[in-house]
This record gives structure tokens, sequence and C-alpha cells, in this order.
């Protein structure tokens, strides 16, 4: 691998750390989002970057509201044709359980539709007027809380401090490129000046 070939290959790395801290940044006030942390590896082909999210629990607070829902342990929600962990459901006029993007909270038996006065468990268990109608399905260890919303696991600073190191990662390495660029022109230059 040359040199140009390495200074492409940081480049590339430094932007998807750049990208993946933006994205977390941008996801700081979202409730239920985990962060998710870069991994830079050094490979044949120069540096990779991959990203894991991390599996820590985002502090809860209590709303009060009886379908705002948090996790607490593994998992997510099921919505619509995805999950999420954002557990801020409302009841429509229909009687779904709907998230700020109208996508139903599915139970083990599909979309829950119950009343107003419903109550969900902690084992996921959705009551009825006293009895159980469905049930959210949940990982083995998790449980469901209540009138509680889950925040998101970003710290704006260290993700600050991450969009500026990418830059600055991606300044160098783009200095680095130029400099053995105007290197090679350079012997070129003077090669052919020899002959």
């Amino acid at each position: 691998m040359d040199g140009l070939e390495w200074t492409a290959s940081a480049m590339r790395a430094a932007r998807a750390q750049l990208d993946l801290a933006t994205h977390n940044l941008a996801n700081a006030s979202t409730d239920g989002y985990r962060k998710a942390v870069a991994h830079v590896a050094l490979t044949a082909r120069g540096l990779a970057v991959a990203s894991q999210v991390t599996d820590e629990q985002g502090a809860v607070r209590t709303t009060g509201r009886r379908f705002d829902l948090t996790l607490l342990g593994a998992g997510a929600f099921r919505v619509g044709q995805g999950s999420t962990r954002e557990g801020a459901f409302t009841r429509s006029r229909d009687g779904l359980l709907t998230d700020d993007r109208g996508r139903a909270l599915h139970g083990a038996c599909g979309a829950l539709r119950v009343s107003a006065e419903a109550t969900i468990a902690a084992d996921g268990s959705v009551l009825d007027h006293g009895r159980v109608v469905d049930r959210i399905p949940l990982p083995a260890g998790t449980h469901v809380l209540p009138g509680a919303l889950e925040s998101s696991t970003v710290n704006p600073i260290d993700e600050t401090l991450a969009i500026l190191g990418a830059q600055r990662a991606f300044e160098t390495a783009q200095r680095t490129l130029l400099a053995i660029d105007a290197t090679r022109e350079k012997s070129a230059n003077d090669v052919a000046r020899v002959q």
C-alpha cells in the first residue's frame, strides 16, 4: 500500500467517524436513542471504521403519562414494520397506541387497540378493564416501566469533541495527501529535466 492509498483510507475513516458523531449529536434529545461508537481498525487496505450501538441504559425520567413506556433492559418495541426504544405512545381515536410517527405499537397479537383506561404491567401484559388483552413481547430479563421515558445515551459534549477530532484527522490526512502528491510531482519533473 502506498502513501496515497494510506492517506485516502485515513480520510475515509475520519469521514465515517464524523458522520457517526454528527448522527449521535443530532439524536442527543431523542428518547430511547442509544449512541453508536466507532471502532477504527487497521486492515490490509488501510484504516476501516465499524460502528456498534451501545447497550447502556439511558436515564429514566418519570412523565406520569399512562402510555409512556420505558424498556428496562435489552430489546425494542415493535412498531409498524420496524422497532424503536422510544416509548412515547399516545392512544389514537380508534384506540391504537401510536408513536409520534403514527406507527402502531404491536403486541403478540398485532397492533395494540386499547381503551383509555388500559394499563401495561412490568412483564408487558396489556390489561384492559381488568383482563389481559395482549402482551408486549420482551426479551428475557427485560421489563416495562409505564409512565416513564428513557433518555438518549448521547453526551453532547463528547460528541462535539468527537466531531472536532474527526475534522482534524481528516484535515491532517488531506494535508499529507497534498504533500505526497507535491513530492511525486517534483520527482517526476526532476527526472524529466535530468533526461
